[in-house]
């Protein structure tokens, strides 16, 4: 259930969106990268955990550490000077640096198992840390008459459109071309050119997401998936609305088709051009 967030101006009210939808789209990105490792792992794919693993861990550097550390700089400071959220925000500085640690242990796994573990507590503290986020963060400024959220915004643009320094959270090492991205399936090892099996392609059941930010985690899950690889969605009715945004978002770029159609669930299989 969505929480209902009071803001003072117009321009706050569109940021609360903004930020809540910016969200959905990362746990959807990060979801479906989880479920790839955990998938391959389950199923004793060593060369498709370890593209999965650094594929994952290549995203958080480019996405999620730099997000964590925007909102330090950013949006933390000012919830942090209303004694009512003094604490919260202290406990949420922790949980960017466990996110951090747990992105390492990622990387320097000594195997599958321990790798899918750790990505497993990852989207685990994300889910939970965006959802304080949500229902508690964003309300403090958005109702406040002494805080621009739609100014903190701004200011988070400008930081993840540059290079910050400072905070709890390191900036990311490392960027990967697109190209040099693996493409699902083995990675590329076994000759197999890297798409992944129908049967094992990630899936991300939207049925479980919130009516108000479930696109915009489907976009977010999309968006990460790689040149040559895919995911199955999961949804509730005939997602004929969505492919519709999907194909405007990016004309071409997915090959789109039914694996059921009802009436229960709709499984829709996306690949990537």
């Amino acid at each position: 259930m969505s929480m209902v967030v009071v803001a003072t101006s117009a321009a706050d009210a569109q940021a609360v969106d903004a930020v809540k939808d910016h969200h959905a789209q990362l746990a959807g990105a990060l979801a479906v990268q989880v479920e790839s490792l955990v998938d391959a792992a389950s199923r004793g794919d060593l060369p498709g955990a370890a593209a999965a693993a650094e594929a994952l861990v290549r995203w958080c550097q480019a996405e999620l550490i730099p997000h964590a550390l925007a909102e330090e700089q950013a949006m933390y400071p000012k919830a942090h000077e209303d004694p009512r959220a003094r604490l919260l925000v202290d406990a949420m500085l922790a949980e960017h640096r466990d996110l951090v640690e747990l992105v390492e242990a990622i990387r320097n796994a000594t195997g599958p198992v321990r790798a899918a573990a750790s990505a497993q507590a990852l989207k685990t503290l994300f889910d939970s840390h965006l959802v304080k986020e949500n229902d508690q963060i964003l309300p403090l400024l958005a109702g406040s008459s002494e805080v621009s959220l739609a100014d903190i915004l701004g200011g988070m643009h400008e930081l993840l459109g540059g290079t910050a320094q400072g905070g709890s959270v390191e900036a990311p090492k490392t960027e990967t071309p697109e190209s040099e991205a693996p493409k699902g399936g083995c990675g590329g090892a076994c000759g197999c050119g890297g798409q992944a099996p129908d049967d094992v392609l990630p899936e991300l059941d939207a049925r479980a997401v919130p009516p108000a930010i479930r696109h915009a985690t489907i976009f977010g899950a999309l968006d990460s998936v790689g040149p040559g690889s895919g995911m199955v969605l999961v949804a509730p009715h005939d997602p004929l609305p969505l492919l519709e945004q999907v194909e405007q978002r990016s004309p071409g770029l997915f090959s789109i088709d039914y694996l059921e159609r009802g009436p229960e669930a709709w499984r829709v299989r996306f690949v990537r051009a």
